[in-house]
């Protein structure tokens, strides 16, 4: 057992130092971090709370076990909160204890004696191969404050299957002209190439010409500039840290603007469009370990979620239309 546990061990200072592993020998993405924060804070003040109720006298967290956190997750329940939204907070304690066992602050890990709570098994909705078409094709001032720069966001979406936090972390450098691909930071700072195909690239192309004009526009001061690929509206942030980056918060409100103009469900994300990349692929014939590469999947387990899509797609296709299933 390391020097730092013992009955003084502080929960809080504990939780700091996992998510400074996280990020700085992991390379935890800011998004990964901030939930990470949340549960575990969420879990010490619990404690705290527990501890000063008089329950269990103070709890170092060597003195934590399997049912401490039986209960905690029973108060997340009280709350309201989904099977869904408890798991991942279990899956936030199960990470930090694995990480105290193995630094040597618990001689035992006591999340590993706590079940996963049971998850539904259900698929995204994807939209189809004309309803994607169409949306990307329509982008119009109707529906866009910046249809340039919103084209591009959908084709690189779509087009590329890159996630949220991928795409406005894109750099102009990134963009790999003479290759044709795309310059990806997917999780873990795991670096990959995507390709750029014709419609995406043309789209971008259109986007950087207005993206210079308005940059030029509103500063006066030429050395002013953004390494950012994307952009906000205002350019807030140019040539300060924000770098004016949009943020994945904005991309979510832009791609569901945009798909509820076009008559799509009002569930659809930026992961959607994810998902419909990795689908269509495969209805179009791709195998699905070059779809795995392209996605950037660490598992091929992962991946295989397309083929239970596309089959239960045909099963509802056979349901409708076949007529020994009526």
């Amino acid at each position: 057992m390391s020097a730092s546990a013992g009955p003084e061990s502080s929960c809080a200072k504990l939780v700091t130092d996992f998510l400074n592993v996280l990020g700085n020998e992991r390379g935890a993405s800011a998004h990964t971090l901030r939930a990470y924060r949340r549960e575990l804070e969420s879990f010490a003040s619990w404690l705290e709370l527990r501890a000063s109720a008089g329950a269990d006298g103070k709890i170092p967290v060597e003195g934590i076990e399997h049912t401490h956190i039986r209960a905690y997750l029973g108060t997340l329940y009280d709350r309201g909160l989904s099977n869904a939204s408890t798991a991942r907070a279990l899956a936030a304690i199960r990470s930090w204890f694995k990480w105290l066992a193995r630094a040597g602050h618990i001689a035992q890990n006591p999340a590993a004696l706590v079940s996963t709570p049971k998850l539904p098994k259900h698929l995204p909705r994807v939209p189809s191969i004309e309803q994607m078409n169409r949306v990307v094709d329509s982008v119009g001032d109707d529906a866009a404050s910046w249809p340039a720069r919103d084209r591009a966001i959908l084709e690189l979406l779509y087009g590329c299957g890159i996630r949220n936090a991928e795409l406005t972390g894109l750099n102009l450098e990134d963009i790999h002209w003479a290759n044709e691909a795309v310059l990806v930071r997917g999780k873990g700072q795991k670096q990959r190439y995507v390709p750029l195909g014709a419609a995406a690239a043309l789209a971008v192309r259109v986007y950087l010409v207005e993206r210079a004009a308005r940059l030029a526009a509103a500063r006066s001061d030429r050395s002013a500039h953004s390494p950012a690929l994307f952009l906000n509206l205002q350019l807030r942030g140019v040539g300060a840290k924000s770098q004016a980056r949009l943020t994945t918060r904005s991309v979510g409100r832009i791609v569901k603007r945009i798909a509820i103009l076009r008559g799509l469900p009002s569930d659809v994300h930026p992961h959607t469009l994810r998902h419909a990349f990795g689908t269509h692929l495969l209805e179009e014939g791709a195998d699905l370990r070059s779809i795995q590469e392209l996605l950037g999947h660490e598992r091929l387990s992962t991946t295989q979620r397309y083929t239970q899509l596309t089959a239960a797609q045909l099963a509802e296709v056979y349901d409708k239309t076949h007529p020994r299933a009526k």
